[in-house]
């Protein structure tokens, strides 16, 4: 398969840096049907849903709105692109950037995922046994933890502090002889996400299976620990459970109280409706309001089902704890796949169909225990559910605790960063490919200059815009769009198809004039697909008392 612009790639797969965007080769749609579901729903409903709920009152946030909007300039030639060519054989090559979206965009959150993945297993997570616990969370909280970063901050905070004193409780009891306090480590994926596109906050937390002990000397040791018992996971969970309670009492949760700075600012607009209907399962709009999603597959009653215990799994009045998923310590291929599937996006564009109706089937991944295999959604209802997906501005997603902090005194010792050769980047150099590509300076985006550039400015010029030494094994803090795709999808853009030599970037193009005149050059439409004005039937319909 080519890479070129007559053929491109997927438009999830991620792609090139720049300093304002990110880049990937363009995607003819029409190739890819089952992958262009998502993006026709967003281009033909979009300017409908917006207009149904500025008519009723309830507006959707621009934070959602700019993310839905920069989705579908996302992979599109006419909103700029790379211009990259072969200097052996002259082949050029044109690579359209993205927008570098973290809520729902397949492209963006997985070059994401793919990139902090490889960043946690090359520079921070040290070759330890690493265990993955999971917390899911009551269904009356799940909705203020998406939008009170205070709350989940504190939720999480009791979680942690929960795990790690068990840890510590186990390091004592399995050596008594250290007198000073065990050190312990995690990492945390903040899921908003259920399997069946419905807001479901909980939280995915990877900690080092085991704690760090010091000595008088100054020098600290991991210890690992033996797996928890299913006693101590339903002990942990009871605590837990416990402590959220009387956390959520001083918070006044169980009481009229005022509600957070985050939650009042989205009061006024359709999120919270949205949202709420969204952890319930339900439609919050459309003629279908407060009706259940639709779900598809061979029903069974629930009650029928005998449930068969679980090992290291406990649920205490809603709180669910899960702790049987391990990655051993030298095995950091599982533990790099471990990070990538807790980092996923939330929309599995593979998953996602066209039904005859023009209704979407989303094929669940695990059937449930009922029997269902697919919900299927109405076109305005799709785009319902992404709403509610789409994270508030300053929510971190990604954070670090104990040891692997930021902050944290011994933190130098212990992360893996030690500026040693990986074997992604010793591949790298056997096969004569760059490890890293640095983003064009703001001078290249520019149009090229009227006057001749001096000779410094062309050797700073030629420095960051070509690839670098690729016997280099120190590579950078994150993997560049080129090395993203040969990691993730085993592909090199910037291998020339025609004499397979080493392509370049020569400038980022990002003036709608220049634009348009190179794909009009190149036989190209330098005209974006317009998103479909608002549907009036539907406008009508929804709101009847509107002229």
């Amino acid at each position: 398969m080519r890479f070129a612009i007559d053929l491109g790639v997927p438009r999830q797969l991620p792609l090139a840096t720049h300093p304002d965007r990110r880049a990937h080769e363009p995607q003819p749609r029409r190739h890819h049907p089952e992958q262009t579901a998502l993006y026709g729903v967003l281009l033909e409903q979009l300017e409908t849903f917006l207009a149904l709920s500025q008519a009723s009152g309830r507006v959707v946030p621009r934070f959602v709105e700019r993310e839905l909007r920069a989705y579908l300039e996302c992979g599109l030639l006419q909103f700029g692109f790379l211009r990259i060519r072969c200097k052996a054989c002259g082949h050029d090559r044109l690579v359209a950037f993205s927008c570098k979206g973290r809520g729902f965009c397949p492209s963006c959150v997985g070059r994401r995922m793919a990139d902090t993945a490889a960043h946690l297993v090359d520079r921070v997570l040290p070759e330890v046994p690493v265990r993955q616990w999971v917390l899911s969370l009551p269904w009356a909280l799940r909705y203020r933890l998406a939008y009170d970063r205070r709350l989940c901050s504190d939720v999480l905070g009791l979680f942690i502090r929960t795990v790690f004193g068990a840890l510590r409780r186990r390091a004592r009891d399995l050596y008594p002889t250290h007198a000073h306090k065990p050190d312990c480590g995690a990492v945390t994926f903040v899921q908003r996400f259920g399997d069946a596109l419905n807001l479901n906050l909980h939280f995915h937390t990877l900690v080092l299976d085991g704690v760090y002990l010091g000595n008088k000397r100054g020098e600290i040791r991991f210890h690992p620990l033996p797996p928890p018992s299913d006693g101590e996971i339903e002990r942990i969970t009871v605590v837990l459970a416990r402590r959220l309670q009387r956390l959520l009492e001083r918070r006044g949760f169980f009481e009229a109280e005022v509600p957070s700075p985050d939650l009042c600012a989205l009061e006024s607009s359709g999120v919270p409706d949205i949202a709420d209907a969204s952890v319930r399962g339900r439609i919050a709009t459309g003629p279908h309001a407060g009706q259940r999603v639709l779900r598809r597959g061979d029903r069974i009653d629930v009650e029928d089902v005998r449930h068969s215990p679980r090992s290291r799994c406990a649920n205490i009045g809603g709180v669910s704890l899960h702790a049987n998923v391990a990655v051993p310590a030298h095995d950091r291929k599982r533990l790099e796949r471990l990070c990538r599937y807790v980092a996923r996006p939330p929309i599995a564009t593979e998953r996602l169909s066209l039904l005859p109706d023009r209704r979407l089937l989303y094929r669940l991944k695990h059937r449930w225990r009922d029997g269902t295999t697919h919900v299927v959604f109405e076109r305005l209802e799709l785009i319902e559910k992404i709403v509610a997906l789409v994270p508030p501005p300053r929510a971190h997603l990604v954070r670090y605790h104990g040891v692997l902090a930021p902050a944290a005194r011994r933190r130098a010792r212990v992360v893996s960063d030690r500026r040693e050769p990986t074997a992604a980047v010793a591949a790298a150099a056997a096969t004569a490919l760059p490890t890293s590509l640095s983003a064009p300076p703001a001078s290249a985006v520019a149009s090229p200059p009227r006057r001749s550039p001096t000779i410094g400015q062309a050797a700073r010029t030629r420095t960051a815009l070509s690839a670098p030494d690729p016997t280099s094994t120190l590579r950078a803090r994150r993997l560049s769009w080129s090395e993203l795709m040969r990691r993730v999808f085993l592909v090199d853009l910037l291998k020339c198809p025609r004499c397979q030599g080493r392509m370049r970037i020569l400038a980022a193009i990002v003036q709608p004039e220049i634009i348009a005149r190179i794909l009009n050059q190149r036989g190209l439409s330098a005209r974006a697909p317009p998103t479909q004005p608002p549907d009036p039937e539907l406008l009508q319909a929804s709101t009847p008392d509107l002229p």
